[in-house]
């Protein structure tokens, strides 16, 4: 395949579920009730921990972190993908897939630090419970905020600044209903070794450091649990942590077995990868405020106090 001319800005053509063409309208209604599950629930979250002061803590902010960046990682993808499903709407610029990116990518690097922040205030809240409200004060959960946005940011626009540059053939045709990096440099035509190597640079300085983080705060945690005498309150203790292991789970999973299909699974059906690639976006935003609310005593009993107050 020919190069395209430079001075012509490259479309690329985003993909539907491959083999299932006469049913992307049946498609369509369960992702459209996924993402309105998604985006409720999280809202609901979100308000009803800034709305109740007795939710003013440390795990509640964190909480509520998580719940934006699932909103934002929602929104990120819900146009192309119901906009395919419902219109067609394939074709896709360049630069919209960039913005796309930039939303898409950075949002999943906030929730990778969110959930080591996570991971921080389970650690405190059994290993040190003494010092913890001096150790997570309002000051230093901003400080963590602002560093988790910064973080991805400073990762992610490098990334996709380097895409600009790269000449692209002519059947750009991406393999799921958005864009995702290593989709797009695989259809470049120039050298891409520069936004590999940054890639991986980016992958190491985030999910490989975040993932020994949390690692090393659950060992810490279970040898504290460990040395507790007493069963009953060995099991109370870690049932704290039971929301956060299941939020860390359904975010960590689906972004491994996507990772290991675009590396070793080539052979694999399209429809495969497709379905992975919408699992890894919709379950954690999915899940994550039905996990919370089921398994965090004062977070269902805030939501069925809103709901019955209604």
């Amino acid at each position: 395949m020919q190069p395209i001319d430079n001075s012509t800005p490259p479309i690329f053509f985003l993909t539907r579920i491959p083999g299932l063409a006469n049913f992307y309208t049946w498609f369509s209604i369960p992702f459209c009730y996924l993402y309105s599950l998604a985006i409720s629930g999280n809202s609901l979250i979100l308000f009803v921990i800034v709305t109740q002061q007795s939710l003013h803590e440390p795990m509640y902010y964190f909480l509520s972190m998580l719940s934006a960046t699932d909103l934002g990682l929602t929104v990120s993808t819900m146009s192309t993908t119901l906009g395919i499903l419902w219109f067609d709407a394939s074709e896709i610029s360049l630069d919209a897939c960039i913005i796309q990116m930039f939303f898409l990518h950075g949002f999943t690097c906030m929730e990778c630090g969110v959930l080591v922040a996570m991971a921080f205030d389970r650690y405190v809240a059994i290993c040190d419970p003494l010092r913890y409200t001096t150790i997570l004060t309002n000051s230093r959960i901003i400080q963590l905020g602002l560093l988790i946005c910064t973080r991805s940011v400073v990762l992610i626009v490098p990334l996709l600044l380097l895409l600009k540059p790269l000449y692209f053939c002519r059947m750009n045709v991406l393999s799921h209903s958005y864009c995702y990096h290593v989709d797009v440099i695989k259809l470049a035509c120039s050298d891409v070794w520069a936004n590999s190597i940054y890639g991986l640079i980016g992958l190491i300085l985030t999910t490989g450091i975040d993932t020994p983080c949390i690692i090393l705060s659950y060992v810490l945690i279970i040898r504290s649990v460990l040395s507790i005498t007493s069963p009953e309150e060995r099991h109370k203790v870690f049932s704290t942590c039971v929301s956060h292991i299941g939020a860390v789970a359904i975010f960590y999973l689906p972004m491994i077995s996507l990772s290991l299909v675009h590396r070793y699974g080539r052979s694999a059906p399209k429809v495969v990868h497709s379905m992975m690639a919408n699992v890894y976006l919709l379950l954690p935003p999915v899940l994550n405020p039905i996990i919370y609310s089921v398994k965090t005593k004062q977070i269902r009993k805030a939501v069925l106090n809103l709901i019955l107050t209604k």
